[in-house]
């Protein structure tokens, strides 16, 4: 009978040496809020929006519901940070410790509203400038937010609430 080969033995270490490096990364990345990241994007999709005519190209502008949309994000996680304020929690997420986990308010709806609520901005941004680069703002929030601080938070919670956090989570979806 033939033996499956192996692998090969360095494979081991580069594997490590990868996620290692990823950790490295995500861990540059939680250094700075989402909040930071959403004017970092904006800013990189206002240059681009200078270099190129893109309203000549496809004009996406609907001012009146890009403003809707920002009011509304702004809202949101007006609404979620003053429960934060209200429970005597920590708003930072890479504090030492959360003192209770917030389960009312919007975040019966969202297990983060105040994430869902910067990227609802950003669309409202991206349809009030009308320009192809700012619809790119939304997508690289939510991609940072949900590959970087969302597992990075949920692992905080659950370590810190247990069954309570779990539970939590069976119940009230990630985004909505």
């Amino acid at each position: 009978m033939a033996r499956k080969p192996s692998a090969a033995p360095g494979r081991h270490a580069d594997e490590l040496r990868a996620r290692a490096l990823t950790a490295g990364f995500k861990a540059r990345l939680l250094q700075l809020p989402p909040p930071v990241w959403v004017f970092v994007y904006l800013g990189i999709a206002r240059l681009l929006s200078a270099l190129y005519p893109w309203r000549a190209l496809l004009d996406l502008r609907v001012v009146w519901l890009g403003i809707a949309l920002v009011v509304l994000g702004a809202a949101l996680s007006t609404w979620a940070l003053l429960l934060f304020r209200c429970e005597g929690t920590e708003l930072n997420p890479t504090s030492e410790r959360n003192t209770s986990l917030v389960v009312r308010g919007p975040f019966s709806v969202t297990r983060n509203p105040m994430y869902l609520g910067l990227v609802i901005v950003t669309v409202g941004i991206a349809f009030w400038v009308g320009r192809l680069p700012m619809f790119a703002v939304p997508v690289l929030t939510f991609a940072t937010a949900s590959c970087v601080h969302i597992p990075f938070e949920e692992d905080k919670l659950r370590r810190e609430f247990g069954a309570a956090f779990d539970d939590y989570r069976r119940r009230v979806r990630r985004w909505i």
